[in-house]
């Protein structure tokens, strides 16, 4: 089944939408968050937890899994799904943002990105192109372009330049996937198989990634031109790297009127639990983010009324669960003081005890977020996600 988005409805009171998207794999329902399963794996956790936890789609990531265990390997092993045995969506980030977070090791130019690999050192070349074809390769559902990510701060003048650049990757990913789709019908005309996997017989979504750093009038023409390109779903990159939560808001306001609403949004890379809700109110449809199985790992752990952290001695007798009003299974079965002694005690348990929850709040939110527009009661559901975290700080001082 090729992809296809449905916005549903829309909130009265915001920009926030409901809706929904269908891939080869599935149904994913939105606003939504994807964990993170950056090489093949989301951190901790096995995949039938992940979809018992609620998930639909996860993320993948091409620069790690081209260096290892290579795209090709993956291709021979039956495609990214059947590798990691996950029967849900995946979507694939291009690389760009690893690649570009490289420093030293990489080199810039309009063909594409040369870079040593931070594994062996190895030399490797990622260009618009090749992202497609490893995409491909890895048989993802949702496809991103190659961007060039835009450090911040950034001047106006490389900001544009960074933009521009992100803007004709974009446009030559588009026509490599399109001359890549015609290639698998002149086949299939012929009664022959392309590749060995289902996401070379075409049918793979292809976003395309808004830039411009924090410059309204580079965001607005970043927008315009990528939409012009013609993408199946729209993405907000380079937030969420240094920039005030203001700055923020104000690229997704300035960015998402110029996106048009029978595609999906998808802010990248971001964020924390308020990052989520305020880019719904906003009209963003996708997310992902490290930060609620990383977190977890590093003791932190996300309630109704704010993050804890777990090492706190305060906790070393604590007969309570993490979130009183959470239903994961560590909160049913586990004291914030086991939680504690496992933590300090760093066993593997921790982290598997800790991420659960996180994945959980992460996805239990997202879930509470489209039953309050379904029942138009998003306004509400806003203004109530705020007061808790105000009266649990009220209570802690």
């Amino acid at each position: 089944m090729d992809f296809k988005f449905e916005l549903l409805k829309k909130d009265r009171s915001s920009n926030a939408r409901l809706g929904r998207f269908y891939t080869r794999h599935g149904v994913v329902n939105t606003p939504v968050f994807m964990p993170v399963g950056t090489v093949a794996t989301v951190k901790a956790m096995t995949p039938h937890e992940v979809k018992d936890l609620g998930a639909e789609i996860i993320l993948g990531n091409t620069y790690h899994l081209m260096l290892r265990p290579g795209h090709k390997i993956i291709r021979e092993l039956g495609g990214l799904h059947k590798f990691m045995a996950w029967g849900g969506s995946i979507l694939t980030d291009s690389g760009g943002f690893q690649v570009f977070s490289l420093g030293d090791l990489r080199k810039i130019t309009e063909d594409g990105v040369y870079f040593q690999s931070h594994i062996d050192g190895a030399k490797h070349t990622l260009t618009p192109e090749s992202a497609i074809e490893i995409q491909e390769a890895l048989g993802s559902d949702i496809m991103m372009i190659l961007d060039e990510c835009t450090p911040y701060p950034a001047t106006f003048d490389y900001a544009k330049s960074s933009m521009e650049r992100t803007l004709r990757w974009g446009k030559r990913c588009r026509e490599h996937q399109l001359r890549q789709e015609g290639t698998v019908s002149e086949l299939r005309a012929e009664g022959r198989r392309f590749g060995t996997v289902p996401g070379s017989e075409g049918g793979q979504a292809l976003f395309g990634i808004v830039q411009g750093s924090m410059f309204k009038e580079l965001r607005e023409v970043s927008a315009r031109e990528t939409v012009n390109i013609g993408f199946d779903g729209y993405a907000l990159g380079g937030l969420s790297v240094g920039e005030s939560k203001e700055e923020m808001h104000e690229m997704i306001e300035v960015s998402a009127p110029h996106l048009p609403e029978e595609r999906p949004r998808y802010l990248m890379g971001v964020g924390l639990p308020e990052d989520l809700i305020e880019g719904v109110r906003r009209g963003i449809d996708m997310f992902d983010c490290v930060i609620p199985t990383r977190n977890a790992r590093n003791g932190m752990l996300f309630t109704s009324s704010g993050a804890i952290q777990i090492k706190h001695s305060r906790y070393i007798s604590d007969p309570s669960p993490i979130d009183p009003e959470c239903g994961c299974y560590t909160c049913r079965n586990f004291s914030r003081a086991y939680l504690r002694h496992l933590y300090m005690a760093k066993e593997i348990l921790s982290s598997r005890l800790n991420t659960i929850h996180n994945l959980y709040y992460y996805l239990n939110l997202m879930k509470g977020v489209r039953a309050a527009l379904e029942e138009e009661r998003f306004e509400r559901f806003y203004k109530e996600f705020y007061s808790d975290r105000i009266a649990a700080e009220i209570h802690e001082d």
